[in-house]
């Protein structure tokens, strides 16, 4: 699914558009299995008489709630849960019924790491940390898949930000160089505070 345009500024554009790791589901899917052979068995089990409907009723029932709460709300959880890497900035969202967000501009991030354990490694999965200037304190990202790969993109895109923030505000492109100085260093003190960002 496409993340919604609304969200974007008319110059944004999304460049990777994650959820949590798949391995997320693998235990709702096998709670799903082992609810749907526990029922299927228990109701094989019970012996014909009056109260065979009933019981079989009650095991249908109790199914599919353990099915609502255990495979359907991670499964949702999953699906509504988004890590959205564009051009200007990071947004997460989260939630099914009760939505949470959070949208960082790659300019205030200050650094991004992730770890990984030997498991992570193997599943190509791991945990994004990520810094901001600010007294908001580190975001923390878990289950994210090729964290490693995510890591390198935003700091990659942190690059891109700050290349297109000095071409907008007339300052060189792609070198980061800066006016009237052709070995990349900033001029004398002044130069930024003149600077329109």
């Amino acid at each position: 699914m496409a993340y919604p345009d609304k969200l974007l500024a008319d110059d944004e554009e999304v460049v990777r558009h994650l959820h949590p790791h798949w391995l997320t589901l693998v235990r709702p899917v096998l709670v799903l299995l082992l609810v749907i052979g526990g029922a299927s068995f228990g109701a094989a089990l019970i012996p014909p008489g009056p109260q065979q409907g009933m019981a079989r009723l009650g095991i249908v029932v109790l199914s599919l709630l353990l099915l609502l709460v255990l495979v359907v709300v991670p499964v949702l959880r999953w699906r509504t849960t988004h890590y959205v890497v564009t051009t200007h900035r990071l947004l997460f969202r989260e939630g099914i019924l009760a939505r949470r967000g959070r949208d960082l501009g790659l300019s205030r991030i200050t650094d991004v790491s992730y770890t990984q354990t030997l498991w992570e490694r193997v599943v190509r999965s791991g945990t994004l940390t990520i810094e901001t200037a600010g007294d908001s304190g580190a975001t923390v990202l878990r289950k994210i898949p090729d964290s490693d790969g995510v890591q390198q993109l935003i700091a990659f895109m942190i690059e891109e930000d700050a290349d297109r923030r000095a071409e907008v505000a007339g300052y060189g492109g792609g070198d980061r160089g800066y006016p009237e100085d052709g070995y990349g260093y900033p001029p004398e003190d002044g130069w930024r505070s003149t600077a329109v960002l």
